[in-house]
């Protein structure tokens, strides 16, 4: 096997080390993407606490909605 990177794989190490560089802009930068449609960043500049109240809060809101207006 070659060692060589396809184009793909390049751009997405020159992004996770993009993310893991600005620390302060993620957040933001993915609520952005946000609104276009791109939830794998959204989720990633989360981590793993922030996509668990994400769902939590997706859940509860689906099961208040079911009680009240069905």
């Amino acid at each position: 096997m070659s060692d060589k990177e396809t184009p793909e794989q390049q751009r997405e190490r020159l992004r996770q080390q993009e993310i893991r560089n600005n620390p302060t802009g993620k957040l933001n930068d993915s609520l952005k993407r946000a609104n276009n449609g791109n939830l794998v960043d959204l989720v990633g500049s989360l981590g793993w606490k922030g996509t668990g109240i994400l769902i939590l809060v997706i859940v509860f809101g689906f099961i208040i909605y079911s009680v009240f207006f069905l």
